[in-house]
């Protein structure tokens, strides 16, 4: 079971068992009432834009949260001043990655990870699919988006260097702005959480 807790930057994540097959709203409610000081989480002042995406409102409209589950584990992430995505994959066989990777990937992505001795590609390719998802998370259209509208790689090329914004779409920004940080919260999962600050309101 996860019981661990971490800090990158101006975020803070917990991670929590999760039950498979249940949503991840009704357990992370709790939590963040929690955090955020309520006295329960009939209180929380949490709801759903337009594309579903999870928003605090006033008075945490300030900060962000998301969460994300796969197999029995549960990630939840609250920033101040960021708007942030999260995400987590658990490890497993994936013989199609590269078919996946030329199909749904950036095309200089896809030629990276073709590239590399077989037994380090499914690894390298769901790393770059848990990084590109909390980026979307954090954008706020998800998948739907379009994973080929972001590029990432590793310093120089590197396939073992920490991921980077190296190029995405105007809608997403200045990939300059944008922060990520990968881990591995326990053996078999990947995780990765994506956040950039916050844009003034119009």
């Amino acid at each position: 079971m996860l019981a661990e807790a971490w800090r990158f930057g101006p975020v803070q994540v917990r991670a929590l068992p999760h039950v498979p097959g249940l949503r991840g709203e009704p357990q992370v409610r709790g939590l963040l009432a929690d955090w955020l000081q309520r006295p329960d989480d009939d209180t929380l002042p949490l709801a759903r834009d337009a594309h579903g995406r999870p928003r605090l409102l006033a008075p945490f409209d300030d900060r962000d949260a998301g969460w994300s589950h796969s197999g029995d584990q549960l990630l939840l992430a609250l920033g101040e001043g960021v708007t942030l995505g999260v995400d987590l994959e658990r490890q497993r066989p994936r013989p199609r990655a590269l078919e996946l990777a030329r199909r749904f990937f950036a095309p200089a992505e896809a030629e990276r990870l073709a590239a590399l001795a077989p037994e380090r590609r499914e690894t390298a390719f769901v790393r770059l699919w848990c990084a590109k998802e909390a980026v979307l998370k954090a954008h706020g259209r998800g998948l739907a988006f379009g994973l080929h509208r972001l590029e990432l790689g590793g310093e120089g090329g590197d396939p073992d260097a920490p991921l980077r914004l190296l190029a995405c779409d105007p809608a997403l920004g200045d990939p300059r702005v944008w922060r990520l940080h990968e881990w591995i919260p326990q053996p078999g999962y990947q995780a990765a959480v994506a956040w950039h600050p916050r844009r003034p309101r119009p």
